[in-house]
């Protein structure tokens, strides 16, 4: 019980890996890039050093890190593990060969998990002599910092594996929240309004400034485009095509605006450009309330929609989008904040006015 293993040394996968070698675990971990493998111990070694010079980690502390995490060859030396998690590519084959490779050499009781955050996990699981140990634990970027990780069980899923799983993850320091296997999970789906909000207010002329000033005028610690500017203009479109494709509704719906900011390669922080960065939001507007409303009223329909699905409660989506989406209030939160009857009339009035397109995009659930 006390041994993990980990599949993928990434940014992503090191990270989870630092995650468990911090809380004690003896850590097993593999990648098939010879380099990767090679750099792993000094890139993590690098990544904790600031953190012994502003004193937030003794050096003892660093060294035991480091002294859990241990390099192997190859998938097939990670059979002592209790728990493997794969942060690999995130593409479908990938992942089922991983898994299909490591059955063939661990023990039928060893949980595999996958990290994925756009795939379905009952189709990772599929054609595999042991489905049932196979469940999501999507952790967030960065692994270490963000205190959220998705418990994702398919149909299958044996409950003594998704038990032990998520008390590993949680004696590691997280917070785990069980999440039903549909797009998005919990998170990434009810993030979209977020972002899309905001890119239908920019499409009718709303300018950047004015959408992220007003909502961090109401506590919110980054604005919508911000955070696409932060995150990657092309990794929000990936998610959002991603969400559409599998759900295929105007909720969903991918704004030009933000394809052509991927078109003109202006991908945020890491381009040099973003929607707004980078420049900072000025003065919040004098309507700012009434963009704050908007995109809180769109928040808590698709909230809503989703716990109308079941596999969820909500006190789960709250928890998960305050500390995946760093949002100052979740989606029932803000329900109750503004009220049923505001809610629902900012959203017949926003249907009301909806493009063809968009149509149906306001609706709520019966």
């Amino acid at each position: 019980m006390n041994v993990i293993g980990i599949v993928g040394l990434g940014t992503m996968g090191l990270g989870i890996a630092q995650v468990f070698a911090a809380a004690g675990y003896k850590v097993l971990a593999t990648d098939a890039v010879d380099a990767a493998r090679a750099t792993a111990a000094t890139r993590l070694r690098t990544a904790l050093e600031p953190r012994v010079a502003k004193g937030a980690l003794s050096q003892d502390a660093l060294e035991a890190i480091l002294s859990n995490l241990h390099i192997v060859p190859s998938p097939q030396d990670l059979s002592p593990a209790a728990l493997i998690i794969e942060a690999i590519l995130e593409t479908l084959p990938a992942k089922q060969a991983l898994f299909t490779g490591l059955e063939a050499c661990i023990p039928p009781q060893t949980i595999l998990a996958t990290n994925t955050s756009s795939l379905s996990v009952a189709a990772i699981a599929q054609g595999l002599k042991h489905p049932e140990r196979v469940l999501g634990l999507h952790f967030f970027n960065p692994a270490p910092a963000m205190k959220l990780v998705e418990l994702v069980a398919h149909a299958g899923t044996n409950a003594a594996a998704l038990t032990l799983a998520s008390t590993l993850t949680q004696t590691a320091g997280k917070t785990v929240i069980t999440c039903p296997d549909r797009p998005g999970f919990i998170v990434n789906r009810c993030a979209r309004p977020f972002y899309g909000e905001a890119l239908a207010l920019l499409e009718e002329g709303r300018s950047p400034s004015d959408i992220d000033a007003s909502m961090l005028a109401a506590d919110y610690k980054i604005g919508p485009l911000s955070l696409i500017d932060l995150i990657g203009a092309d990794i929000n479109l990936a998610a959002s095509q991603g969400l559409q494709a599998a759900l295929n509704h105007p909720r969903y719906h991918v704004f030009d605006a933000l394809k052509a900011q991927v078109a003109a390669g202006h991908l945020g922080r890491k381009s040099g450009q973003g929607f707004l960065f980078p420049a900072q939001p000025g003065p919040p507007p004098p309507d700012a309330a009434a963009i704050v409303l908007r995109i809180e009223a769109t928040l808590a329909n698709e909230a809503a929609w989703l716990l109308a699905e079941g596999g969820v409660s909500a006190e789960g989506i709250d928890q998960a989008l305050k500390l995946g989406l760093n949002l100052p209030r979740g989606p029932f939160e803000i329900a109750a904040l503004h009220g049923s009857e505001k809610i629902a009339a900012t959203l017949a009035e926003l249907d009301s006015k909806a493009p063809a397109h968009l149509k149906s995009r306001y609706l709520q659930p019966a």
